[in-house]
């Protein structure tokens, strides 16, 4: 199918996935699907691409074709590559505009394959839950090993115990670490990972959709912080499984390779997110704190010997890319 048109009967979830140049991951992700929108009869998929330039336009209408999954899978190019926000929102805005929008939408990364029964627990427990606006599955690696998918908001006791990595600071800071110790059952948490992360429709329609000025990182993060704000409540569900091929899509997070150097949105997120959520001010405490403890590990890691596992440069362009040297000026949200 070309496009996402518009079913005549209701469906519970909208399932949105988001490819770029991952056309053989974002099939397989679909082939994980089929058992799963046997689940829940009326589920639609639609999968946009964010202006890949390869065959990915070719190769994943091809397979919806080839595979039957034309019922309910649907394809959508779009124009340019907006990033994870806007490749997000051009899916779901249409739908939530239809005079038959889903209840729940689901975003789903395309280095994702999903285990059985993990649609169906999220829409169950959302159902159970009213007050619930988010909730996220539990990531894990090919072998079933449990990734950090539940997190803290950031602040600036994260970014101090981010930068200084020393374990008297962390054990002093481990109430409010960024990621605290995965959960083995559903709890309610601050934030959850975008790559599996359901949210109910009533969450859009009080504070509309991510903002598209992220280009990629802290999108959810933030999003989920506007939903706290707003009265909804996030939740951690781990008995919804789903394999994440970590950094498979963008690259940098990827734990199996060598890490590289991080790029300038990644940044650029992490300025906003602040700056937005906090003001000025606590962005540059937050920016001290984090480059003078990170310094102070560098030097410390040299003199004991400890392997560098860290970004190229990633001191260097962090400073360069703090409040200090860019400013306060953040571009306008594009949410709308």
């Amino acid at each position: 199918m070309s496009n996402a048109s518009e079913p005549n009967h209701s469906y519970p979830l909208l399932v949105v996935i988001v490819n770029y140049r991952t056309s053989s991951l974002t099939i397989d992700c679909l082939r994980s699907l089929v058992t799963e929108v046997r689940s829940l009869p009326g589920t639609r998929v639609v999968v946009g691409d964010n202006a890949s330039g390869d065959n990915s336009t070719e190769e994943i209408p091809a397979a919806i074709a080839t595979f039957g999954w034309s019922e309910w899978a649907s394809f959508v190019p779009l124009e340019r590559n907006g990033g994870f926000a806007y490749g997000n929102n051009a899916l779901i805005r249409p739908a939530l505009e239809s005079t038959n929008p889903p209840p729940y939408v689901l975003l789903l990364n395309p280095d994702t394959v999903v285990r059985p029964g993990a649609l169906k627990a999220l829409v169950d427990f959302m159902d159970s839950n009213p007050e619930a606006g988010i909730a996220g599955s539990r990531l894990e690696d090919p072998d079933g090993t449990p990734q950090e998918s539940a997190f803290r908001f950031h602040n600036l006791l994260t970014e101090l115990d981010f930068g200084w990595r020393t374990g008297f600071i962390s054990k002093l800071l481990k109430k409010w670490a960024a990621a605290p110790p995965i959960s083995q059952k559903t709890c309610q948490t601050d934030w959850v990972a975008g790559a599996s992360m359901i949210v109910r429709r009533e969450v859009f329609e009080k504070i509309g959709l991510m903002d598209e000025a992220y280009f990629m990182y802290c999108e959810e993060m933030d999003f989920c912080l506007q939903a706290q704000k707003a009265g909804w409540s996030c939740w951690y569900v781990p008995e919804s499984r789903v394999v994440h091929l970590v950094g498979q899509s963008s690259g940098v997070t990827d734990t199996k390779a060598a890490p590289k150097r991080l790029p300038q949105y990644w940044f650029d997120s992490r300025r906003r997110y602040f700056i937005k959520n906090y003001g000025l001010v606590y962005t540059a405490l937050t920016d001290v704190s984090w480059a003078s403890g990170f310094g102070v590990w560098r030097l410390r890691r040299v003199l004991q010997g400890k392997p560098d596992g860290d970004p190229p440069n990633l001191l260097t362009d962090f400073v360069t890319n703090s409040v200090f040297f860019k400013g306060g000026k953040i571009e306008d949200s594009k949410n709308f």
